[in-house]
């Protein structure tokens, strides 16, 4: 059974390094847009500037289902997948399936057109064919049939059931769901574990809750900067928590955070792992709690600082923000050790003087 889970998660995990660019692509797309007043327009007569950037981006994010459904296709039956997982990402936008139809659907497609590629046998002369034209078009038949009339209505409930649960949250379950996945969504700091309520994120956002999207894009930033905070403010108390090395890597580390790329945060974590990722983790929980809580929403799925101007209320994001960097950057300088000053210090390349004394030329 692990291993069943594990290579589902790897198929998945393939598709989203796919899906990302889409993703980072279309968000700044509308964020640009909306932040020079454009909006999502359907006719050619009213199109503006603004207007077409923000249109392109919804236009993108439209193309989620398809993208997810066809890479993970892909990643299961290699090449003669992405045709008939596209057509099933195609099926989950048609039912209003969204983003979880759409990873149903690449799964299908990907492991029928597996199945036909190993145990179909045809002529010699029609083996060429087979990954061109057998495999995707039966595969896609097989597929499409099943989604349209066995699993389709099933994944539209669930889709519309987990939609109503988000909207009719209460403001404490709001600020409870908030902190879980604020949380979760930064424990490794953008690994595997990190990216599946972060995809739940993603797809909410298709069905229109942004709130969650929001949290997304906070606690993504609350690692970084929370361990800056906290060098700053060791410094202030002098209590030093961080050897040479490890400064050195938090100034990298912060401007990466402001963009929304937590991966800077590991060199350092791995040093005091389960430290750290306590003291983020918690930090992450409370921006989501209080992000969820004040209704702050994100039409745009990426972008880190330069996207909270485009989110619903800017002001709470910002708090959310602050708060989270706050409660990180306190709890690190609480319950990590005092480091001396010798403790994994830089070592400095240092250029030998050749002594040449003792060479004589005759």
């Amino acid at each position: 059974m692990k291993k069943v889970v594990e290579e589902l998660k790897r198929h998945a995990l393939t598709a989203i390094s796919y899906m990302l660019p889409l993703v980072v692509a279309s968000g700044l797309l509308i964020a640009i847009g909306n932040l020079t007043g454009g909006e999502n327009v359907t006719e050619l007569s009213k199109m503006t500037v603004p207007s077409a950037l923000t249109t392109l981006g919804t236009l993108g994010m439209g193309l989620l289902p398809s993208f997810i459904a066809g890479y993970i296709s892909y990643s299961i039956a290699d090449r003669p997948g992405i045709a008939p997982g596209f057509l099933m990402g195609q099926i989950a936008s048609f039912l209003g399936a969204g983003f979880l139809g759409g990873m149903i659907g690449g799964y299908l497609a990907g492991y029928i057109a597996l199945f036909i590629r190993n145990h179909l046998k045809v002529p010699k002369w029609a083996e060429a064919l087979m990954p061109m034209m057998i495999i995707p078009t039966l595969s896609a038949l097989i597929a499409g049939l099943i989604m349209f009339f066995v699993i389709g209505n099933p994944i539209v409930w669930a889709t519309n059931a987990l939609t109503n649960f988000i909207t009719g949250l209460d403001q404490s379950s709001k600020g409870v769901y908030g902190f879980i996945i604020g949380a979760l969504g930064c424990i490794d700091f953008g690994g595997p574990i990190s990216k599946v309520p972060n995809l739940i994120c993603d797809g909410l956002l298709l069905e229109g809750i942004t709130e969650p999207e929001a949290i997304k894009v906070l606690a993504a930033m609350v690692p970084p900067l929370g361990i800056t905070f906290s060098l700053v403010l060791s410094k202030v108390l002098k209590k030093p928590i961080y050897a040479a090395q490890e400064v050195e890597n938090i100034k990298v580390a912060f401007p990466m955070g402001l963009c929304m790329i937590s991966e800077g945060v590991i060199p350092i974590a791995m040093n005091d792992l389960i430290r750290t990722c306590i003291c983020t983790a918690t930090g992450c929980g409370v921006t989501g709690a209080i992000s969820f809580t004040l209704g702050v929403g994100s039409k745009v799925p990426s972008g880190g600082v330069f996207v909270i101007p485009a989110m619903s209320n800017p002001l709470a994001a910002l708090i959310a923000l602050l708060a989270g960097t706050a409660v990180t950057g306190v709890l690190l300088v609480l319950i990590k050790k005092r480091r001396t000053g010798d403790e994994n210090p830089i070592i400095e390349d240092k250029e030998e003087e050749m002594d040449l004394s003792g060479f004589t030329i005759s």
